[in-house]
């Protein structure tokens, strides 16, 4: 253990010294630059560090790799190139040779795999950053899965975590107030430990499975606890389809797709005050009837009643368009910095036109809203290009950190589905205006 972790150790540190070389010979280089030579150098030097920050984590199983994850879902927390180099982690990782993962399931579970399952597949069928899943049988003969954590990735979780802030913070990548930088990470560390622990993640099956218990269509596996521990987690098996061929399913299927991913998330925020925070595709899957199964619940976000209160009313006043009683929302949020700067209404203005399209309660807008040609996206990069002189005034909040990762994960899915649907009257639903 500690062989591997002076490795782990060494590697994250010859990555941490490389950028610092790399970035301290940008800056000299281009001391005598105008703006624009130095502008264009530094988003070459970020594109050049994403490349082996994500490059250097892939190698790296366990938490290291996961802290890449995170990260590159915070894209208004690191610079774009850097996160679309940190996306390529996104991918499925190389799974763990079967020996180890049969010494963990037998460690963890004090019995051999053989008396725990009439039936445990060599091979799994999904392999991520900090663990992989198998399908299974237990000896009464029903399907499960079993989700087996890599060895020793706990362990190695917060000597990661610093290891990769220091190379953005040397790479200058988070441009930010040292006290924001340790709110943001603390939430980052904080969803990280919450994912390594199966037992959490066990009890909040259990706390969505109950909540969603008359929600027809939304379906959430159950545990097996007699084959659970901290690092081992056994689910009833519930199959469904990908994303990518759901997408090829007729409208009204997706329709109902779509208002059941709209319930899973805005239900949970509003009614719950707990959120499942990680909308990946692959968290999901979909059958032929509309009915929608959701996996992965280690990341799930808490709120406050008054968190929650100041949601509905930045949204209320979001769609009202009322931009003098937004500006003091998002200053309460922590997304507008409190000082004497005055933004233009029609500042706020443009960006709610944009970023209310897909609800479909846009003036002008005639109901259905058709996500397959989508332009919000676009659309957004080329605001953001025209509102640059005001970018100074706003910064990521530690509060809406995960709600924001939630909410662009579900337009994604939703593009991705090329669903064309009206989502005012589900809106209204949650937000009465």
């Amino acid at each position: 253990m500690a062989k591997s972790s002076g490795k782990r150790f060494m590697k994250l540190a010859g990555m941490t010294a490389s950028i610092a070389g790399k970035a301290a010979k940008n800056s000299l280089k281009h001391l005598s630059s105008d703006e624009e030579k130095r502008l264009q150098a530094r988003s070459e030097l970020m594109q050049d560090v994403g490349v082996q920050i994500a490059e250097t984590l892939g190698e790296m199983k366990g938490a290291v790799m996961k802290v890449g994850q995170i990260a590159s879902q915070y894209k208004d927390v690191f610079p774009p190139e850097v996160a679309t180099a940190l996306e390529k982690l996104q991918k499925d990782a190389p799974p763990m040779p079967y020996v180890q993962i049969r010494t963990q399931v037998e460690r963890e579970l004090k019995a051999s795999i053989n008396e725990l399952f009439a039936e445990f597949e060599e091979v799994p069928f999904a392999a991520a950053s900090i663990g992989q899943v198998h399908k299974a049988t237990l000896p009464s003969g029903q399907k499960v899965v079993v989700k087996v954590q890599y060895p020793d990735v706990d362990e190695n979780c917060d000597s990661d975590l610093k290891q990769v802030r220091m190379a953005l913070k040397i790479a200058g990548v988070l441009n930010m107030s040292r006290d924001l930088q340790n709110q943001l990470f603390n939430e980052i560390r904080q969803s990280l430990h919450d994912e390594l622990d199966y037992t959490k993640e066990a009890h909040n099956l259990r706390v969505f499975g109950a909540f969603h218990a008359e929600d027809n269509g939304l379906i959430i596996p159950k545990v097996i606890g007699s084959h659970s521990s901290k690092r081992i987690l056994t689910l009833t098996e519930e199959m469904g389809e990908t994303l990518t061929v759901a997408a090829t399913w007729d409208n009204d299927v997706k329709q109902k797709i779509a208002e059941r991913l709209f319930h899973f998330t805005a239900g949970q925020l509003f009614g719950l005050y707990r959120m499942h925070c990680d909308p990946h595709p692959g968290n999901f899957a979909f059958r032929t009837d509309g009915s929608v199964v959701a996996y992965d619940f280690g990341g799930i976000r808490s709120y406050s009643d008054s968190e929650v209160q100041l949601f509905r009313r930045f949204a209320k006043h979001a769609i009202k368009g009322d931009v003098t009683a937004l500006e003091q929302d998002l200053i309460a949020l922590g997304i507008r910095r409190n000082d004497d700067t005055n933004i233009p209404g029609e500042f706020y203005q443009q960006w709610l036109a944009i970023g209310l399209k897909p609800l479909s309660i846009t003036p002008h807008q005639d109901g259905h809203f058709d996500f397959s040609s989508s332009q919000v996206h676009h659309e957004v990069i080329a605001q953001m290009r025209t509102s640059l002189k005001y970018f100074a005034q706003f910064q990521p909040s530690a509060t809406t950190m995960m709600l924001d990762r939630t909410v662009s994960g579900q337009y994604w899915n939703l593009v991705n589905l090329g669903v064309e649907i009206d989502l005012s009257s589900l809106t209204n639903e949650y937000i009465e205006t």
